[in-house]
């Protein structure tokens, strides 16, 4: 379906600012590249997710989920079809008691700081991740020996078919950097965090150190997506590049950065192809050194440029 059929069902069936077209993507990543989208969603309501939903299988339209936009590289030809973007208009937070209940666009870090407000432990880990709940448990993100697996309580999703379902934490099937959302049609709208009481002086105090250390080690000033590879068994991937002498290797406007060579920046007003250019550099001379096989943790989604 070209694009402006596409525009037109979607000017029909929804009203308000929901809605942006041929929207560029370098907007809404935090690496700051990539190509329009024929339509970007913001949605407000379980509603507007499921009429997405259904309008997309109804019309075959292309469909893809997004967060905040922390851990993904949108290619410089954009994305045809539906962009769904889970984000601040979707991101409403209750706690009860010892539970903190969310709904999928609200930011890791903003949860973090709302639990320690009511002194519950469990989520100092994730007060730097910049990404939201939804895209974290996706990939189970963690940090600092902490991982979402560890205090996730529940989920609920919407299926292909608009059907609304809630999953405990056994059936997530969590692994490093995966559960059974990575890659599925299954949009996740909402999660519950099970944690502890404890010293709100203590939990506020570890936080910051925590936020400290991230600052010192990781090039948060400059755009990047966070970790581009997946720890190896037995490695840490940022060790293997920079003893490999790949530390501040460049293509394009992106290079290596000089801080943490876990991270890819884009320093200079680079583009998608720069960073897949350099990752595939990374990957075969780490692989041609040492043998051990790089695997992208970022994810990569568009098309690329004519």
């Amino acid at each position: 379906m070209e694009n402006k059929a596409i525009q037109d069902i979607f000017k029909k069936n929804f009203t308000g600012e929901i809605l942006k077209f041929d929207e560029l993507m370098k907007n809404h990543t935090t690496f700051r590249t990539g190509g329009p989208c024929d339509v970007m969603v913001a949605p407000e309501s379980t509603d507007d997710i499921r009429k997405t939903i259904i309008l997309c299988k109804r019309g075959q339209i292309p469909l893809t989920i997004m967060g905040n936009g922390s851990n993904l590289l949108v290619r410089d030809g954009g994305i045809k079809g539906i962009v769904l973007k889970i984000s601040d208009n979707f991101c409403y937070t209750t706690i009860n008691d010892n539970t903190i209940t969310t709904q999928a666009g609200a930011l890791l870090s903003s949860v973090a700081y709302k639990a320690m407000n009511k002194s519950l432990t469990g989520l100092e880990f994730a007060s730097g991740i910049p990404g939201s709940v939804g895209g974290g448990v996706v990939m189970n993100a963690g940090a600092y020996g902490g991982e979402l697996k560890d205090v996730l309580a529940y989920s609920v999703y919407i299926d292909g078919n608009g059907d609304i379902i809630r999953i405990g934490n056994e059936d997530h099937k969590f692994e490093y950097r995966k559960s059974i959302f990575d890659g599925g049609g299954n949009i996740l709208i909402e999660s519950a965090f099970s944690l502890k009481r404890g010293d709100r002086l203590a939990i506020k105090t570890r936080m910051a150190d925590l936020n400290r250390r991230r600052r010192e080690m990781q090039p948060l000033t400059i755009p990047n997506a966070g970790s581009v590879f997946k720890r190896p068994k037995g490695y840490f991937a940022g060790a293997l590049i920079q003893e490999n002498g790949l530390k501040g290797a460049r293509f394009g406007g992106v290079c290596v950065s000089n801080k943490h060579a876990g991270f890819i920046v884009n320093d200079k007003n680079g583009t998608s192809e720069d960073v897949e250019l350099l990752m595939e550099y990374i990957i075969k001379t780490i692989y041609n050194k040492t043998g051990v096989g790089l695997v992208p943790e970022i994810k990569i989604i568009g098309e690329k440029a004519e």
